[in-house]
């Protein structure tokens, strides 16, 4: 017997707390099972719908989607999580401290890790100078400018 696929929009209003609720409790299923992909959906969408709990739960899997994922998405998921987690209602709170905290740890590391990476020779001021694209720097003394005021 096939079965139907659903969506909240099939079954009408639902009978306990709101839409943002259902979404909020989807969003908790999918982070217990390990799909965080699917977990960061429904809590974005009840954090959208005005769920502080959910704006902090998805601040917290975004950022260990950043932790799993490529250095690129990681500083885009680091940033929605951001976003989430300060102008989440509760942000007062001591775990919303932890989880705020958390993220900043999570961009630190992110950021030392780039800063460990060597750039490539055309990323860096002597690479640029070598290129043409910036003027070396020329002291003033070589031009003929004198350091002597005059008044």
């Amino acid at each position: 017997m096939p079965i139907r696929p659903w969506s909240p929009e099939d079954l009408g209003r639902p009978t306990d707390g709101t839409w943002a609720d259902v979404a909020f409790g989807l969003g908790e299923t999918y982070e217990r099972e390990g799909r965080l992909e699917q977990a960061a959906h429904w809590y974005r969408r009840a954090a959208e719908s005005g769920s502080a709990d959910a704006a902090l739960r998805l601040g917290a899997v975004l950022g260990r989607m950043a932790d799993a994922g490529a250095d690129h998405a990681a500083d885009e998921l680091l940033a929605e999580a951001t976003r989430w987690l300060s102008g989440a209602q509760d942000a007062t709170t001591p775990d919303a401290i932890e989880l705020i905290t958390a993220t900043l740890n999570r961009q630190m590391r992110q950021a030392a890790r780039r800063g460990l990476e060597p750039a490539p020779a055309a990323d860096t001021f002597a690479g640029r100078v070598a290129n043409r694209s910036v003027a070396p720097v020329v002291g003033l003394h070589e031009i003929g400018v004198s350091g002597r005021w005059t008044s």
